[in-house]
């Protein structure tokens, strides 16, 4: 085929195959579908509209399937654009493309949907040239879904263009027709891209095939894929890969039940997303994001299987990358996991690190379990905060590394040979063991602050203005507003060996925020010490303080809150050093101005064999129960060696 040539069925596409339809039904303009869905424009943020659905998935590798037309606007024009025809060719050496071979959806203009593309099957042993081959969606008040391409040739030159991309939508310009299939049978090789049209509509994938595997997938240029099912294992030999504004998402979002599984190579992510609705499950060697997010949905308080993902070699999240669960969430493997900057996180409700050799939690990256909300801390405090008794798993903890509901952590770093802090790790009960060496950068902070419990066994109690600060490891403050004088917290715990979350104040009425205490933080354990903890930053376990004060409804006067108490850190040692200017602190947060009580301290305990502290005004442990200069004091301090 000579520059100039041309073979060509755009819009020339008779009736799809039997028992099915990529036609949209109503009056909407909507386009046609066939290897993506037609875009509809009645499609709003959170909802499932779209055109005509995709079909011929199970004749990906040959496909030989009539796009659809599109929808209409009236009983006038009951249809909008015809679908791409279908072309095949087959050569049995080289096939030397130079001009353009066209499966195009037609356009449906300002009174209906553009048609959806049709098939292109090309079979040569060599394809070489650098023509276009395309079976695009045609535009249309809303754009057609692309069709099907596949390509079956030992060699296939690299400037010969393919584009299987939605059509434009003229009714809404942010939302193209999804893009369709351009499948390599040669290679096994799948690719669906939008070539940079932006689109709101889904590619739905089916059923993978489990034998032979595909080889690789790659999803780019803003085209968005969907994977339905209620179980799916994507299974390829090498890459799964998404670029440029691309996505995946698994699931519906409406039934966030489903268990999914991605099983590769390598998982490679530019500019992109993968939502998950339901509990996921990934197993490859390599995952590397670059401003790209890994968002799952295990659907609140419905209790789902706990998502894992098993990266065996390497883990590298930049440039503001995010893996984030509302569930449980377990990140598994054999090498190294980075976290190498500003922006980059890892977040769950519950959320366990293990097995790799080395953990790098970069300057201004983020490891947090649980979500920020106060129903998620809740869940994962609630049964520590009434109860004295230590749990037997943060002193001598499983062997396995597991994640579950029976565990006391938040967050926990497990079977780490050493963990390196530039940024900031954060949780209500952080629990770090099995780990040769951890090392807190100058940036760097483990925190537990503010993160403990909302009431708790050392409650402080708020009256008529004045609130008492909780206590914990010392008796929270006594608040003291207009005459009245309110007693702080009780001391409770065990002094030797202390495990308890700090405890909270209550306000003035059930709708108004707690003040919390402050959480828990536990490393190494006593079969299992850890060799060393260099700490050049900060371990923090601190109370939230009161604030300056409370106003009710008139604008008057209402008094202050109560300072939660500081929380717990139990350090089990080998060899400790504090570097000048850290700090390792619990210390019970400031009661409301005017009339709150100061939060008691919370307790700092060591069990080590060697310290060497920093020369210059480094304390080895901080627990100041906060003081207010005015009223009633009591201030108590607990360091045990």
């Amino acid at each position: 085929m000579e520059h100039r040539s041309l073979i060509n069925t755009t819009s020339l596409g008779g009736l799809p195959p039997s028992q099915t339809s990529g036609t949209p039904v109503g009056y909407d303009g909507a386009g046609g579908g066939h290897g993506g869905r037609g875009a509809s424009c009645l499609k709003k943020n959170k909802t499932s509209f779209w055109g005509g659905d995709v079909y011929a998935w199970s004749t990906l590798a040959k496909p030989w399937s009539y796009g659809s037309k599109g929808g209409g606007t009236s009983d006038e024009y009951r249809f909008g654009g015809s679908g791409g025809g279908r072309v095949l060719l087959k050569s049995k050496d080289i096939l030397y493309l130079n001009g353009s071979v066209f499966a195009e959806g037609g356009d449906g203009g300002l009174k209906g949907g553009g048609g959806s593309g049709g098939s292109i099957f090309v079979i040569a042993l060599k394809l070489k040239g650098y023509g276009t081959i395309s079976a695009a969606g045609g535009r249309g008040w809303g754009g057609g879904g692309g069709g099907r391409i596949s390509l079956d040739c030992y060699s296939i030159q690299e400037d010969i263009k393919v584009t299987v991309h939605g059509g434009f939508s003229i009714g809404c310009p942010e939302n193209a027709g999804a893009a369709g299939t351009h499948f390599n049978a040669y290679l096994s090789s799948l690719r669906v891209g939008n070539d940079n049209l932006t689109t709101e509509t889904e590619t739905p994938l089916l059923d993978f095939p489990t034998g032979p595997l595909w080889s690789n997938v790659f999803v780019e240029n803003n085209a968005k894929v969907l994977v339905p099912l209620l179980w799916t294992r994507v299974q390829v030999r090498g890459q799964i890969s998404l670029y440029c504004g691309s996505s995946i998402v698994f699931g519906l979002s409406r039934f966030p039940v489903s268990e999914f599984e991605l099983v590769a190579e390598e998982l490679l992510m530019s500019d992109s997303v993968i939502k998950v609705f339901g509990a996921f499950r990934i197993s490859i060697k390599m995952l590397l994001m670059w401003n790209s997010k890994i968002q799952i949905d295990g659907g609140g308080n419905t209790i789902v299987t706990t998502s894992v993902l098993e990266v065996r070699n390497l883990v590298v999240l930049r440039e503001n990358s995010v893996i984030s669960s509302n569930a449980n969430l377990g990140v598994y493997g054999q090498g190294l996991l980075k976290l190498s900057g500003l922006g980059d996180a890892i977040k769950g409700q519950r959320l366990s690190l293990s097995l790799f050799y080395n953990i790098t939690v970069g300057p201004g990256s983020l490891l947090q379990a649980p979500l920020d909300d106060d129903a998620g801390r809740s869940v994962v405090t609630e049964s520590l905060c009434n109860s004295q008794t230590c749990p037997i798993d943060l002193i001598t903890p499983p062997d396995d590394c597991h994640v579950n509901y029976t565990l006391s952590f938040s967050l926990q770093i497990c079977r780490v040979e050493d963990l390196l802090v530039s940024g900031l790790i954060k949780g209500s009960i952080i629990h770090i063991h099995r780990a040769r060496t951890i090392v807190v950068d100058a940036d760097g902070t483990i925190v537990a602050s503010e993160l403990g419990c909302s009431e708790g066994i050392g409650k402080g109690i708020y009256s008529n203005g004045a609130g008492g600060g909780a206590g914990h490891g010392g008796r929270g403050g006594s608040g003291f507003f207009n005459g009245r004088l309110i007693n702080g917290g009780h001391e409770y715990g065990n002094a030797d060996l202390p495990c308890e979350l700090g405890s909270g104040t209550e306000g003035p009425n059930e709708s108004y925020q707690h003040v919390n205490g402050g959480g828990m933080i536990v490393i190494g354990s006593i079969q299992w010490p850890l060799l060393r903890l260099d700490i050049y930053g900060s371990l923090r376990a601190d109370g939230q303080s009161g604030g300056k004060k409370t106003i009710n409804g008139n604008s008057s006067l209402n008094g202050g809150l109560g300072g939660g108490s500081g929380g717990t850190i139990l350090l089990f040692l080998r060899e400790l050093t504090l570097e000048k200017r850290s700090l390792l602190s619990a210390v019970g947060g400031n009661g409301g101005f005017p009339g709150g009580g100061g939060g008691g301290g919370g307790r700092v305990h060591f069990h080590w064999s060697k310290i060497d502290v920093g020369i210059e005004y480094v304390p080895v442990a901080t627990i100041n129960g906060s003081i207010n200069s005015r009223y009633a004091l009591f201030f108590h301090a607990l360091c045990h060696g």
